[in-house]
């Protein structure tokens, strides 16, 4: 292999290490792995262009660290295209690598970027998917063969609504399906398309799909995991290769003709396409996905004006059927709540509060700002300073943003009677996960406390779903006695705030 391949004068990419191998069983090197990069960048890169790129590397081969890596490195080259895309949770942004052409193709894999995992979007519309994506995630005693019975499922759906779809295998163990859209659409309207497809097919075949990530649930039966069509994920690109398994695999489209076959004939190891075999495929067959790139369709009407004002406001439901607001003065819901309204293109960090809340019972509620909305958690002995400590959290209804800064006492007699404080408030990163996963990673960047929380869905003995939240990394600061009583926006302390008897204290927005 030449030790350098050019594309322009300045786009230079020089290799390193191609010896060293990557795949210990085989002996499978780095330097075949950035070959078949190479072979394969006509058909991959269309697929590439233009959407921002989370790599997966892998700097010693399967047998070292593997790690995820959004930011373009320091030392990447100045002709490596990037793009500044606002962070979704917090202030900032992430400079992500485009592979546009084959030597920034070749530049990520000689930095050992084994997996590529694109967004569903193209920038400079960071808002508008191209496709809709179904990942069909097998728990423990399903396979690929099941994943494509589900698959056939969810193409019976697409046949109905006039629909075409194209699955590709995952490399993994799973398979995916691409519904190419190509026209005008939102992550809401993606999103709640895949819910609701998975939703139906988990009520119709409850012994063979689930549409939640319970592990416990998982067994003998298949995910269609619907949350990856978010504006914050990634999903593994077609003709990418994998770090998953001994050998090395590539995620490569199949036609339904192939997968009929499979479930006649249950040969899954024929789906198991090494990087020399997706190159001999791809020149005898061509791209097969080449129609995810230019096929225009539109999603049924009833999802077109799916948005996050819609959605905040069929959530608040069940918070407004339990309160009277003749009698309460807590924030009523409205199709634009004060801590929403930002201008137009802004970026603003999520935000988070808690309060404590004295009412049958002293405690603390826990509050993330989420698709327009305060998704709640009543944590009765509040969150815990110490690593690996778990403090029950019991799901409440979604509350309105103006909840943020609400401070008060709400009237004996009426739902959550009692006073509340503004314990803490601030911004938060999520770090990983979902809350359709029941698994959020969380770092906390509030007045009182700061760091990183780890808050999960379980099963308790009854069977129903318990959240708990833990401390994650280092201890977090202790407060004194004056301190956890004490107002973080008015400095007032609990039984101030209950003589006082007001309902909310104006204070600027944080």
């Amino acid at each position: 292999m030449a030790s350098a391949l050019k594309k322009k004068k300045r786009a230079e990419v020089s290799f390193s290490n191609l010896n060293k191998v990557f795949f210990p069983k085989t002996g499978f090197t780095k330097g075949e792995m950035i070959k078949y990069y190479v072979d394969i960048a006509p058909h991959l890169i269309p697929h590439l262009k233009n959407r921002p790129i989370t790599l997966v590397r892998f700097p010693d081969g399967l047998s070292g660290e593997r790690f995820y890596e959004k930011n373009a490195p320091a030392f990447a080259p100045e002709w490596l295209k990037t793009f500044l895309v606002p962070r979704r949770h917090r202030e900032g942004h992430i400079r992500y690598i485009l592979i546009n052409d084959a030597a920034s193709l070749a530049w990520c894999a000689n930095i050992a970027g084994l997996e590529l995992h694109p967004f569903l979007h193209r920038v400079p519309k960071v808002d508008c998917p191209t496709h809709v994506a179904f990942d069909f995630d097998p728990g423990e005693g399903a396979d690929l063969i099941t994943c494509t019975r589900v698959a056939f499922y969810v193409k019976a759906i697409l046949d109905e609504l006039g629909l075409e779809g194209f699955p590709k295998v995952s490399g993994s163990k799973g398979l995916q399906l691409y519904v190419p859209l190509n026209t005008p659409v939102t992550y809401a309207a993606t999103s709640a398309f895949a819910k609701a497809v998975a939703e139906l097919l988990e009520q119709q075949h409850p012994d063979l799909v689930i549409s939640t990530m319970d592990k416990q649930q998982r067994r003998n039966k298949v995910l269609i995991d619907w949350s990856q069509n978010s504006a914050s994920k990634t999903t593994v690109a077609v003709y990418s290769m994998r770090g998953k398994r001994e050998r090395p695999y590539v995620s490569m489209p199949v036609t339904w003709k192939e997968l009929t076959r499979l479930l006649r004939d249950k040969k899954k190891a024929a789906f198991d396409f090494s990087p020399s075999e997706a190159v001999k495929r791809i020149k005898r067959r061509g791209d097969l996905f080449a129609p995810v790139l230019t096929l225009k369709q539109k999603l049924p009407k009833a999802f077109k004006s799916t948005s996050p004002t819609v959605r905040s406001s069929a959530a608040l439901k069940r918070y407004e059927a339990k309160r009277h607001f003749s009698k309460t003065r807590e924030p009523k819901p409205s199709s634009l709540s004060s801590s929403s309204r930002k201008k137009k293109g802004s970026a603003r960090a999520a935000r988070f509060v808690i309060q404590k809340h004295d009412a049958t019972r002293l405690h603390y509620d826990f509050r993330l700002e989420m698709d327009e909305t305060l998704k709640s958690w009543a944590v009765p002995k509040g969150l815990s300073p110490d690593p690996g400590t778990k403090r029950a959290a019991f799901e409440v209804e979604d509350h309105p943003l103006d909840y943020l800064k609400f401070e008060g006492t709400i009237p004996k007699g009426q739902y959550g009677g009692g006073t509340v404080m503004v314990w803490d408030i601030g911004t938060y990163e999520l770090l990983g996960g979902s809350h359709a996963s029941g698994d959020l990673k969380l770092k906390l960047h509030g007045k009182k406390i700061k760091g990183e929380w780890h808050l999960f869905r379980i099963r308790s003995e009854d069977g129903k779903p318990v959240w708990l939240i833990m401390k994650s990394g280092s201890r977090a600061k202790a407060l004194t006695a004056r301190q956890d009583d004490m107002s973080v926006l008015t400095r007032r302390s609990m039984a101030r705030i209950a003589k006082d008897n007001d309902a909310q204290w104006e204070s600027r927005a944080v």
